[in-house]
């Protein structure tokens, strides 16, 4: 397995589910290494038995290193994987199980990240053609509209069940990411408003994610930490103070690089120069705290004649974040 201790804060790709030879080549045109595979929705091909399987992430590790790339994490899998572990239903043991082996798999392939979330409602957006810059297509959320949504699921929960669930899910999931060695990062709640669907959202605030990190304090246990997530919360503040602590703490283990207008109930992503952050301020922190994971651009606006995946505004994105990061390490 990769020792990603030795490597340096890096810009890296992702949020894609089929490592494609366009994908791979526009990669490597970027000039990047790390590849980062969302797997929210599982690619063609492969099997679908509740849990992702050696062979396949094999493949994958494979597949990225024939073009001299490093498959560095996996996110996330179908919700309908644990959606049952979330909401504490029956079945939450089968699939406890296969999320259990699921980190072995990784383990076994080599890939070191397991990226996950605790979002039973998914991402909600209430905006999803809203124009920013130039005419560039991009979203937005407005809580207002999206309060009064029905039920999720059979009935509304509280939030002392979803810690509830959280908690017991943690307690049996860490013990396997330390002996096979995978690292597990947590991603924020997208929005993060109190609750969506009749299902709280635990992971909307610094006080929430303090306490999933001092109740579970796995050496394989940190963040993914979403900067446009974090930047929703506070309409900015509180980003760099985010970092000093958990980055301090070695927590936290690599980044999604977007950025909002606005924040907690109503907000538009946007360009990543024109959100509420300083990226490069962001950038200087995140060398002051000693963070050496990989960071990748996130949801982009789309450009004139942009393709649905996004590559012009990616390239975009991908390249102010390799010169910001140029900024702070080889000044």
């Amino acid at each position: 397995m990769i020792d990603i201790k030795q490597l340096p804060m890096r810009i890296g790709i992702g949020q894609v589910n089929e490592l494609t030879d366009e994908f791979l080549t526009f990669a490597t045109q970027l000039g990047l290494q790390d590849v980062q595979m969302n797997l929210y929705n599982l690619p063609e091909g492969m099997a679908d038995t509740g849990r992702l399987e050696f062979e396949s992430l094999l493949r994958l590790r494979s597949r990225a290193e024939e073009r001299g790339l490093r498959l560095i994490a996996i996110e996330n899998v179908p919700i309908r994987f644990y959606d049952r572990i979330m909401m504490g239903g029956e079945g939450r043991e089968r699939q406890l199980a296969n999320m259990q082996e699921t980190i072995r798999n990784m383990g076994r392939a080599g890939i070191p990240v397991f990226g996950y979330h605790f979002i039973a409602t998914g991402v909600w957006r209430t905006g999803w053609d809203t124009p920013v810059r130039g005419g560039a297509i991009s979203n937005s959320f407005k809580y207002e509209l999206a309060r009064h949504a029905p039920l999720a699921y059979d009935r509304a929960y509280s939030e002392d069940e979803m810690w509830e669930n959280y908690d017991w899910y943690m307690q049996r999931i860490l013990p396997v990411a330390e002996e096979f060695n995978v690292r597990m990062a947590l991603h924020p709640d997208d929005p993060p408003v109190a609750s969506l669907g009749g299902v709280p959202r635990l992971f909307r605030n610094f006080e929430n994610f303090k306490r999933a990190m001092d109740s579970h304090p796995s050496p394989m246990h940190g963040l993914d930490f979403c900067h446009g997530c974090w930047s929703e919360m506070r309409a900015g503040a509180g980003v760099l103070e985010a970092i000093a602590h958990f980055g301090g703490q070695g927590r936290l283990f690599y980044l999604h690089m977007r950025d909002v207008q606005g924040g907690g109930d109503t907000f538009t992503e946007c360009f990543i120069d024109e959100g509420n952050s300083n990226i490069l301020h962001v950038m200087q922190k995140l060398h002051d705290v000693g963070f050496n994971g990989f960071i990748i651009d996130d949801h982009v606006p789309h450009l004139v004649n942009d393709s649905p995946w996004g590559h012009r505004g990616r390239a975009y994105a991908t390249g102010y974040l390799r010169a910001m990061l140029d900024a702070v390490v080889k000044k």
